[in-house]
């Protein structure tokens, strides 16, 4: 099982938006400000790479949701997914590949995640 904590390699980290800064671009975490409601989703790409891959959200170490792109017949493939999640002051997001390896690299997935309610 390989441990990534977002979808870039912290040294090529290209972060667009970060309001609050809760974004941690040196362990590529996501630290909720405050309880609520929060969306996040993602998209990885594999390229030139014959194995299913499997993605997953964690909150706290334990998997919310998955996706997985596995055709063997194709160069490039997503595993996208999306959801809503409660999480409380100070959890910690992020992703983490579950199977499989990224030849290609994590270049062109993209992770994002937002406060929709707060409780």
């Amino acid at each position: 099982m390989t441990y990534l904590a977002c979808i870039f390699p912290t040294k090529s980290l290209q972060i667009l938006v970060n309001v609050g800064t809760h974004f941690d671009q040196e362990s590529s975490v996501f630290v909720a400000p405050r309880r609520g409601v929060y969306s996040f989703n993602f998209h990885v790409v594999k390229a030139y790479n014959r194995q299913t891959i499997q993605v997953s959200l964690m909150v706290n170490g334990w998997p919310m949701i998955s996706a997985f792109a596995g055709d063997q017949d194709v160069t490039r493939e997503a595993a996208t997914n999306a959801g809503l999640v409660i999480l409380e002051k100070g959890d910690k997001a992020y992703l983490r590949l579950e199977r499989g390896n990224l030849m290609g690299g994590w270049k062109y997935s993209t992770f994002s995640g937002f406060l929709v309610f707060p409780l």
